[in-house]
């Protein structure tokens, strides 16, 4: 039977290199918020309204036609990403604009972009 990944064919513990890993690990609750951002990064439909953003600042109407989504589908994602704080709103007159919340999320975006265009 082949295996899919390799193994150590002894058991050795390296205690000096578990203690770093212990002194530096994050509490549970840090990688849960962690895990649950990535997970907003998992819908497809969310990762086009962020590369529109990636863009330009837009309306829902503008995300809309450019996805080719009804406003009400837009506006779903749009609270996700913005309770995620990945996203930002400023209202001029009656339209609400929405832009990437900061420079953070064009750089996770950017470096995604990268490593999927990696050759393994």
């Amino acid at each position: 039977m082949e295996k899919d990944f390799d193994c150590c064919d002894t058991v050795e513990i390296h205690e000096e290199l578990l203690a770093v890993v212990n002194k530096t690990m994050p509490d549970e609750t840090e990688l849960y918020d962690l895990a649950e951002l990535f997970k907003v990064f998992g819908d497809s439909t969310r990762i086009r309204i962020l590369f529109v953003l990636f863009e330009a600042e837009v309306c829902v109407c503008d995300l809309a036609e450019a996805l080719g989504m009804t406003q009400s589908a837009i506006s779903h994602q749009l609270r996700i990403l913005r309770q995620n704080k990945l996203v930002k709103s400023r209202r001029d007159g009656k339209t609400v604009f929405y832009s990437l919340a900061d420079g953070h999320v064009r750089t996770i975006i950017a470096q995604g972009m990268e490593h999927i265009g990696e050759e393994t």
